[in-house]
Order: C-alpha cells, then structure tokens, then sequence
C-alpha cells in the first residue's frame, strides 16, 4: 500500500509540475541568428586553405654563373634578381620529395627552398616530365614536422565547382586566391617550353607569376592540380582570368606515384 502510494504521489507531481515550452521556430531562429553572431562562420575556402598550407614550399633557382664571374655564395634563402626563378611547390612524401614545374628549375645551378615553418633548405633535381613542365624536387633537409598534400582525383571536377590557389605571386607570399573551375581538358601552348600542354584544368582563381608549381586545391583542401601557365596575349604576363593546371594524377605520376 506504501508504495502505491508513493508511486500515485509521484504521478501527482509530474501532473502538477509547469511543462517547458515546446520550442518555436522563432526560438530556433533566434539560436541560429546567435551563434552566427558570437560564432561566426569561417569561409570554406579558409579552412581548405588551411589544410593546404603547411605542404607549400617557396622555390627559388639560381642561374649559373656568368663566365668570368665568381659564384655566389648565399645560402637557399637567395633574394630574388635577375639571376633567379622564383616559383611555388607542393610537398607530396614527408621526407622531401616536392613537385613544382619544370620552367621553375630548368638550368638552375642550386635550388632553394623555404618551408611554411621557415626552415630553408636546398634540393636536387630527381626527376623533370617535360611534356607536362613538371620537375620533381629532394629536399636535402625538412623540418620535423614536415605534412605531405592531400591528393585527390581531378575527375570529379565540374566548371564551377570552388577551387584555390596558394603560392608567391611576385614573391609575396604565401598568398591565397580563390575562384572556380572555368574548364576541363583544355590544350595550352606553354610559352616556356614552346610545347602544347594537354588536359588542362582551366580555372580563374588569381594566378601570376611566381603561383608556377603550386597548388590547385578543392573545397574540402585536397590537391586536385599543379599551377603550371597563365594566358595573356600581351607582354605584361600578368593575370587575365585564365589559368590553367596539370591534373595531380598525371603530376603525381611523375615522383612515381600511382594514380587514382
């Protein structure tokens, strides 16, 4: 008898007891609205750049030595000058392989490279694909802590679709532009290798020189394309709106990766 009526008790006060509100959608409106302005969304395109941007190198090349003039001594960290190329790579093994593109390197009597941690290093030329101005690097040192790319396949890429670019346009950098896909399988004549260059990823994310061998990354931060030309029919080569990329599975081939 106690305990029913301990339980009717029970019963009784959970009868009695005030119900919270359902919730309205003015109330969920109001949550919404809230966070948004205490918490504000990041841009998808920050976060995939964030992804990106510890495996992009900074890569220098050095000409060789005029006759008569002693070589020169700095080290990986050179300044910019008429005796230098200046370009972009992408870290694709954490112990130092980098791909970047070939027309960044070609003659090149040391190459340089500088870390997003700062570190600086110097690499050897292991491999080159002309065909697609594409040059694999080995760095001779990296720092600890040093993140390889993700890669993904070009093949889902549709025109539209929100792409990025990293890299050191006019050595400022890294710098971060995004647009969209503008094309696939485009044909290009390279203006550095005087060569056609097939199945381009055309896009109009901001690219100039100095962007060479860097990134083309998708929404979710992978690797989709190496920058490797811009189009401009004038002499400032500068950007126009067109640029195009080697897909990463035919760049990835390359270093001796396997496709997707």
């Amino acid at each position: 008898m106690a305990m029913a009526l301990l339980l009717a008790g029970l019963l009784l006060g959970w009868h009695l007891s005030p119900r919270p509100a359902p919730l309205t959608q003015q109330d969920i409106d109001a949550a919404v609205r809230h966070s948004l302005e205490t918490q504000p969304l990041r841009s998808p395109v920050a976060l995939a750049a964030e992804r990106v941007a510890p495996s992009v190198v900074r890569v220098v090349g050095q000409a060789p030595a005029k006759p008569g003039q002693a070589p020169r001594k700095e080290r990986p960290r050179v300044e910019e000058g008429p005796e230098t190329s200046m370009g972009t790579g992408v870290v694709l093994v954490d112990t130092g392989l980098i791909l970047t593109n070939l027309h960044v390197v070609r003659g090149a009597s040391r190459i340089g490279l500088l870390f997003s941690d700062g570190m600086s290093a110097e690499a050897t030329l292991v491999a080159t694909r002309p065909e697609q101005d594409l040059a694999v690097l080995q760095a001779s040192r990296v720092p600890n802590d040093l993140v390889a790319a993700t890669l993904a396949s070009s093949s889902s890429l549709r025109p539209g679709d929100t792409v990025g670019v990293i890299g050191f346009p006019f050595g400022i950098g890294p710098s971060v532009s995004a647009g969209v896909v503008s094309g696939l399988d485009r044909e290009f004549e390279s203006p550095q290798g005087r060569r056609p260059l097939n199945h381009m990823i055309q896009f109009d994310a901001a690219a100039n020189p100095g962007n060479s061998g860097g990134p083309l990354f998708n929404a979710q931060g992978e690797v989709v394309g190496i920058v490797t030309a811009i189009l401009n029919p004038s002499a400032a080569k500068t950007f126009i709106g067109i640029g195009f990329a080697v897909p990463i599975e035919s760049a990835a081939t390359a270093a001796g990766m396997p496709p997707f």
